[in-house]
């Protein structure tokens, strides 16, 4: 008996876009996302190793509580970040990057402590740019939605690990569905954002580099976080604009990712 449940799921089949306008613009979005971990490959270079033996450095009593840290960051990085937009306007990429390392520098020259205790003010200049980059598409920080897709800005792979696309934050933007709570979508993201963290600590607390080491792991962290929520918005924005599916869109954006146009 032919399986009518799969037969269904191939028909469900999107037109080949045809505005040549929203093509290109795709092609941008995905060149923009490839070119994206090009710094962190360089830092993982200059520390040794690969993003996955950076892991194997930490301490284990840091390891063990790494996505909790990570989840109590994120929360209150998103309270700084709102509470900081009455008060503190949004800021050129560059001045994001600059602060950012300046911090890392700060963060590495005490080694981990200095990185632990760093961590959450990073992860806050890293929300706050995205927040900013959301507003700059037209998107209103101050909605919940948009708070929840700048939280999703985290799940993808991370600037120290190629990302083949399986994995990148548009996927994982399917879990911004109906209903759920941004503190649900937080407890979702903790654990992919800890892993990337985790390579962080560990790159920042390798002895002898300290300062330089923490100041080129935040300049590559937010580097790659302002590009992947430049794609992020950017596919948003050419969805509401052209009056187009979003997850369409972003199968199509996918596809130009993990496939190399001949």
């Amino acid at each position: 008996m032919a399986d009518t449940g799969n037969s269904a799921a191939r028909m469900t089949v999107f037109p080949p876009l045809a505005d040549t306008e929203v093509v290109a613009a795709l092609d941008a979005l995905a060149r923009r996302h490839r070119g994206a971990s090009g710094l962190g490959m360089q830092v993982l270079s200059m520390v040794g190793g690969s993003a996955e033996t950076l892991l194997d450095k930490l301490p284990a009593p840091v390891k063990s509580r790494l996505d909790d840290a990570t989840e109590a960051a994120l929360r209150a990085a998103l309270g700084a970040a709102n509470r900081s937009r009455d008060m503190v306007t949004d800021k050129a990429d560059w001045l994001n990057t600059a602060l950012a390392t300046a911090m890392g520098a700060a963060g590495g020259f005490a080694g981990l402590p200095g990185a632990m205790a760093e961590l959450p003010v990073t992860v806050t200049v890293l929300l706050r740019a995205i927040q900013g980059i959301a507003a700059e598409h037209g998107f209103d920080p101050a909605d919940e939605a948009v708070q929840m897709e700048c939280i999703t800005v985290f799940a993808s792979a991370g600037p120290m690990k190629l990302d083949d696309g399986a994995e990148t934050g548009f996927l994982a933007a399917r879990m911004t569905v109906t209903g759920q709570s941004l503190n649900a979508l937080i407890s979702k993201v903790a654990p992919r954002l800890s892993a990337v963290l985790g390579q962080k600590l560990a790159a920042q607390a390798a002895p002898v580099l300290g300062a330089v080491a923490g100041a080129a792991i935040n300049y590559a962290f937010t580097g790659y976080y302002q590009e992947m929520a430049r794609v992020h918005f950017g596919l948003k924005r050419l969805a509401r604009d052209n009056g187009l599916d979003e997850g369409n869109l972003r199968e199509e954006l996918r596809a130009r990712i993990t496939v190399k146009k001949k």
